[in-house]
């Protein structure tokens, strides 16, 4: 491959550029020719510096105050010659440094991955078939598809255009689009802004679409040479972390002052200030909850890790919480709620219904007029049906022995539909196409202009009905020209109607003749046009979609169903998915443009469907409901869907037919572009967060108790109950693995028939501060209860004692975990639901044991071995607690 200047690509024309890039723009690269040119150039990619070295991760984890301060503690209890009592805290302190490190780095890896996920694709022509790839995987030589919406993925040389526009403002600084062409430009030394015929990365195309060939990659690309780095999906706290932050520096002063307490009275009492003090602040790192904000960040990413796998991107963590908070789901209709596979299955043509039979994009079918199968004679049948192949952009393709639509739905609907009459496809080839005027969501309407073998010009325009009606002037009736008349535009009215009334979305085509000298411009080519016919086609409501819109009610979550189709159409596949309640109201487009903001606020919550919507109506929706005080979630595709995610509380974009801008406007992505997905996606947002709220209340339960049977003890003039040594321990073991398991919790049956969480709603909401303070005292105050029973009965073995009070402890906070599974009762979820949390307690009680009864670990832990009697006391104090609260409605 030969080398060339980044700005001299523009002077060469497309022949010339394939040549130099060992390409065929027919077929594209070979893999193993992007393989090999991937090896020698790199990824495409801007290089960030960004990222933290291990060391520093590792190290990171011991800059917490409290445990530079046990550190310093630990020293001096070795030069004191306490040489086990140091090693052994030592060592404690660097394993949870080391969890604390892994938990760490499995949060880092999963936002990694997610922003791999969030990334943006390219579609690339290899070995002659388009395929989807991650733009990183683009190399020069590649052939790019690019349309209205998508982000320039590398620097191309513009092969082919129709009306392509980018918008070059991250470089030039010009916000006004740019007009892009496929010819060669011979003047020499041209800025970036004057290459045409070129699109560089990380610009916009905001209206049309175009082929490119591949020309610089990554760092070589003009954006990499001018150092403009592009935005990347940074790790920013969610509210949720900055809460706990907050909450975890309360708790530090809190744990401080009762720590100080404890050290206080201990030494009053007449105990070894160096004791208390290395008690003290052994007991103060492990009431404090250092590691809360690492287990919740790593519970969302487990969490966003299980929605992968159910087809939901997250981009943002905060979208994570919102979801549970969602009370309105303002869901496209179109491929989201129906299956975005189109099939013609009425024609109305010269005043004829015409049925077309078959399903979905197979060619097998036919066209009938009152149940009789209608012959090729039938009166210009044929031309409407290639004007509809001639007005489109999509390709019908083999794959698997089926037949598949690359491109629009609606437009392989059309091919389809032709195939079906029998017109072949090289049909289209009799004719150039002069010119392409795009669709986009204002005009509602696409045309193109082309030229027949006998250099015939004549205009094509499909669309919306109600767009094309005012625009028409002729009508064939089958015996010629003449002009429309009012009782043919309310014949047109009326069978559109009609159509819509069958769940049909309707699309109009007519005509235009022109001459060489006419105007190509769309004010010029779409007026006085001729009527042609309407198809009418149906996209089946997915399977799934009645289902989940059930579940989303039961759940307290309005579903709104957003088109832009004809209102009875959106009203009847409406009442399909029974989501239209009986008083519920349809709204259309025109409706909602007349009023104001605060006027549709007071009717929205009896909208169930808004028909012939544009994006900019979206956006409004998105206010009024705002303005009610729900939490929106708003889907949405194109380009001009953007600030309606972004307005909204849960921004969703389509993972197959969204574009580049839209998805980096939203929260969240659908890989399957379906509303089933969305459903999945708030399951999973609320059990998360009822999974952190389970294990705050049982790290938190825990630490009240650890501290307040120390506290007791010294009021009691008490020996210490525990050692430092055995606090870090609990610390270590018992607070930190089944914490985790419970960040696994699977959703309860009913998480999905409880009202949507207030978004202002509080951690310690629903009677959260409340169970985690009793429990906490219970636990402390059976410890206790166990440790005096002991001391009282055998008080020259304090080592006995504190093995009993410890061993209490610990099973009473391993028992307690169950009860935090549910909010209800410790009875109401089957304990060998959570595999993991089961082998989280288990391996905590073997190494209670392990401490207990091996007798090198024995002098380390201050503990003794037990009998049976004694393990009868502790278990009956340690379910206490349980027993007490666990069977009642908290």
């Amino acid at each position: 491959m030969e080398e060339c200047n980044v700005e001299k690509w523009y002077q060469l024309d497309t022949a010339q550029t394939e040549k130099k890039l060992h390409v065929n723009i027919q077929n594209g690269l070979t893999n193993q020719q992007a393989e090999q040119r991937q090896k020698k150039i790199g990824s495409n990619e801007l290089k960030s510096n960004d990222k933290q070295s291990r060391w520093l991760i590792f190290l990171k984890q011991f800059q917490d105050f409290m445990v530079l301060v046990l550190l310093g503690a630990t020293l001096i209890a070795g030069m004191l010659g306490e040489f086990v009592d140091a090693i052994a805290i030592m060592f404690i302190v660097f394993v949870n440094g080391f969890i604390g490190y892994f938990q760490e780095q499995k949060a880092e890896k999963s936002l990694e991955k997610l922003k791999e996920l969030a990334a943006p694709t390219a579609t690339v022509l290899r070995e002659g078939s388009w395929v989807k790839l991650p733009s990183k995987d683009l190399v020069p030589g590649d052939i790019v598809k690019v349309k209205s919406g998508d982000r320039i993925p590398a620097d191309l040389r513009v092969s082919t255009s129709k009306a392509m526009e980018t918008e070059e403002s991250a470089l030039t600084g010009e916000s006004l689009p740019v007009v892009k062409h496929a010819s060669a430009i011979k003047k020499v030394n041209l800025e970036a802004q004057d290459q045409t015929n070129m699109a560089f990365k990380g610009t916009l195309v905001t209206r049309g679409s175009g082929t490119g060939i591949v020309v610089a990659t990554g760092m070589h690309t003009v954006m990499g040479q001018i150092a403009s780095l592009m935005s990347t999906t940074k790790k920013m706290p969610t509210p949720l972390e900055r809460k706990l932050a907050e909450l975890g520096k309360i708790l530090i002063v809190i744990a401080l002052m009762l720590t100080a307490l404890v050290i206080g009275i201990g030494v009053y009492h007449g105990h070894p200030l160096y004791e208390m003090f290395l008690a003290g602040v052994s007991l103060a790192v492990a009431a404090i909850p250092e590691g809360l904000p690492a287990i919740v960040t790593v519970a969302l990413s487990l969490g966003v890790q299980r929605m992968i796998r159910k087809k939901a991107v997250v981009r943002k963590l905060s979208a994570v919480e919102t979801l549970g908070c969602a009370s309105v789901i303002c869901s496209d209709k179109t491929g989201t709620m129906t299956q975005n596979q189109m099939t013609v299955k009425e024609i109305y043509h010269q005043g004829h219904h015409l049925q077309v039979s078959g399903e979905g994009y197979q060619t097998e079918g036919g066209f009938y007029l009152d149940g009789r199968k209608v012959d090729s004679a039938f009166a210009n049948l044929k031309d409407m049906l290639l004007f509809g192949s001639l007005c489109n952009n999509a390709l019908l393709k083999i794959q698997k022995g089926k037949y598949v639509v690359d491109g629009d739905p609606t437009d392989g609907a059309l091919i389809v539909a032709a195939r079906k009459y029998g017109l072949p496809l090289e049909a289209q080839q009799d004719f150039r196409v002069i010119k392409e005027i795009p669709f986009d969501s204002d005009r509602k309407r696409m045309s193109v202009i082309v030229e027949d073998e006998n250099e015939q010009r004549f205009a094509i325009t499909k669309g919306a009905p109600d767009i094309l009606l005012p625009r028409l002037t002729y009508i064939d009736h089958g015996n010629g020209r003449t002009v429309l008349k009012d009782k043919d535009k309310t014949a047109i009215e009326t069978a559109v109607g009609q159509m819509a009334e069958r769940a049909l979305r309707t699309i109009a085509i007519a005509v235009k003749p022109l001459k060489a000298t006419d105007s190509l411009e769309a004010h010029t080519v779409e007026k006085n046009l001729h009527f042609v016919g309407i198809y009418g086609m149906i996209d089946p409501p997915r399977k799934e979609v009645k289902e989940a819109v059930k579940e989303c009610r039961e759940a307290g979550i309005k579903t709104v169903m957003i088109t832009g189709d004809h209102l009875k159409t959106a009203k009847a596949i409406a009442e399909k998915l029974d989501m239209l309640p009986e008083n519920g109201l349809v709204m259309g487009g025109h409706q909602i443009s007349s009023a104001s903001v605060d006027e549709l606020a007071e009717i929205i919550d009896d909208v169930y469907v808004f028909a012939r919507v544009t994006p900019q109506h979206k956006l409004k929706i998105v206010q009024a409901f705002q303005k009610k005080g729900h939490v929106v979630a708003m889907t949405g595709d194109g380009i001009n869907d953007a600030p309606a995610i972004k307005a909204s509380d849960i921004g969703i974009s389509m993972g197959i037919t969204g574009t580049d801008v839209t998805k980096e406007a939203s929260s969240l992505i659908l890989m399957d572009d379906n509303f089933a997905t969305i459903k999945e996606a708030i399951r999973e947002g609320r059990n998360i967060y009822e999974n952190i709220r389970k294990f705050i209340r049982y790290l938190l339960s825990s630490n009240v108790g650890e501290i307040l049977v120390m506290l007791f003890a010294m009021l009691l003039s008490l020996p210490l109950p525990l050692v430092p040594v055995q606090i870090l321990w609990v610390n270590l073991v018992t607070d930190g693995l089944p914490a985790m398991a419970l960040g696994l919790d699977k959703p309860e049956d009913d998480v999905m028939r409880n009202k949507p969480r207030q978004l202002k709603e509080g951690v310690f909401s629903r009677g959260l501060g409340f169970k985690i303070v009793s429990r906490g005292l219970l636990i402390g105050v059976v410890t206790l209860i166990a440790f005096m029973i002991t001391y009282q009965n055998n008080p020259e073995n304090l080592t006995f004692a504190r093995t009993v009070a410890f061993s209490t402890l610990v099973m009473a906070q391993l028992i307690h975990v169950f009860d935090c599974r549910s909010e209800v009762s410790v009875f109401h979820r089957n304990p060998f639901e959570n595999i993991y949390l089961l082998l989280a307690v288990l391996s905590s009680a073997l190494m209670l044991l392990v401490v207990i009864y091996w007798p090198p670990l024995q002098p380390i832990f201050h503990t003794t071995s037990i009998d049976v009697k004694d393990w009868m006391l502790i278990l009956a104090l340690s379910a206490l607690p349980t027993v007490l609260f666990g069977y009642t409605k908290k």
